[in-house]
């Protein structure tokens, strides 16, 4: 099981790369703008959800490396 933490750094990472990605994609013309909102306004739901929930939780912190 991953933590909080640690899922909400993935899908910030996601959400990043969704943007670099999908910026080319729609224009090379594999998705479209519409498209391409849609799945990031989605991602950025799910850092929202996920970062109410570490928000009204007492989550232990991470370890220190």
């Amino acid at each position: 099981m991953k933590t909080i933490h640690e899922q909400i750094e993935s899908v910030q990472r996601e959400i990043g790369m969704r943007q670099r990605v999908y910026k080319k994609w729609t224009a090379d013309g594999k998705m479209t703008q519409e498209k391409a909102i849609h799945e990031i306004a989605c991602m950025e739901c799910v850092l929202r959800t996920l970062t109410q929930v570490r928000n009204s939780q007492p989550w232990p912190r991470e370890p220190r490396p």
